[in-house]
């Protein structure tokens, strides 16, 4: 089993995305997937950025895909999907209309917004081309162990959110916008003002959710840590780390250490709560509890 980084879901300034890239050249990851999954609007600030890092990136050895938008709808959106097979790299789907725009026949990538959760859907998704799936984060182990046979039956290599904020949903309205008195069409980009996204407390000031512009995540990060053992063991082919705005590189670098026998789970969890927004880890989807409970804990107990 090894390691690959998803697209960056945050807003980040066009000099933090060359930084993050350049860094991540040198982390030990087998593949990255670079592009706007969540605002279009976005994109023109550090689409510049994305030949540079993916000549970088490539020089350091890593696979490098591009990935769709998690939702299309509108004419420039469907431009923008159009074109992305012209770049000549795979193509990670992440809203399934992106197929319409790839030939078929033309290998693909599937991400974790497209909802895979039984064998024929993954056995569609491979006849039609598709040669990698990560899994949507909230399947059980049990879910993730079939998945992964039909994955090697199908020949499609199966990976699994290992680390990050989890993504629960694509709107098609703005909180960060609302938050901000601002219509969607004139946010002014207050989504860049919380690069790891904004937190939200219920009224009786309960942690709750994390905002990051039309897409809700969880309000703890997921962490696979104390379960690469066993999603290895279920034909799990890679953990997928997904970015945040500090600490990436030792995070990458941790989880290359525990999948090598080097560290410990126990001591990389503790490790990891220092360096993740909020403190908080959770991996309650895997064993089918509340997806925000953390196994740690009862480890610890």
């Amino acid at each position: 089993m090894d390691l690959t980084v998803g697209a960056n879901p945050f807003f980040w300034t066009a000099e933090a995305v060359r930084a993050f890239y350049a860094d991540l050249a040198q982390a030990p990851v087998a593949r990255v997937v670079l592009g706007e999954q969540v605002c279009s609007k976005r994109l023109p600030f550090w689409a510049a950025e994305i030949p540079t890092a993916i000549e970088t990136l490539q020089a350091a050895g890593k696979e490098v895909a591009l990935s769709s938008l998690g939702l299309i709808t509108l004419p420039r959106e469907r431009k923008l999907t159009r074109e992305l097979p012209d770049m000549g790299l795979p193509i990670e789907i992440n809203d399934l209309s992106a197929l319409h725009h790839i030939p078929e026949g033309t290998p693909f990538w599937v991400g974790p917004l497209v909802n895979v959760y039984n064998e024929g859907t993954l056995r569609w998704l491979a006849r039609r081309g598709a040669t990698r799936i990560c899994l949507p984060p909230e399947l059980t182990l049990d879910s993730v162990a079939v998945l992964a046979r039909a994955g090697q039956d199908a020949g499609v290599a199966i990976e699994v959110w290992g680390h990050g904020r989890l993504p629960l949903a694509i709107s098609g309205r703005c909180y960060h916008a609302r938050l901000h008195d601002r219509a969607k069409d004139s946010c002014q980009f207050v989504c860049g003002d919380d690069p790891d996204g904004r937190e939200v407390d219920t009224l009786d000031g309960q942690k709750f959710l994390v905002v990051n512009g039309v897409q809700p995540l969880s309000q703890s990060t997921a962490s696979m840590v104390h379960h690469a053992a066993d999603l290895a063991a279920a034909g799990v082919s890679a953990l997928r780390l997904s970015p945040q705005s500090r600490d990436f590189g030792a995070i990458c670098r941790g989880y290359a250490d525990l999948l090598a026998g080097r560290t410990a789970p126990g001591d990389l969890a503790e490790s990891l709560r220092g360096m993740v927004p909020g403190g908080t880890l959770s991996d309650g989807f895997l064993d089918g509890s509340a997806g925000a409970n953390w196994s740690g804990a009862r480890a610890r107990a």
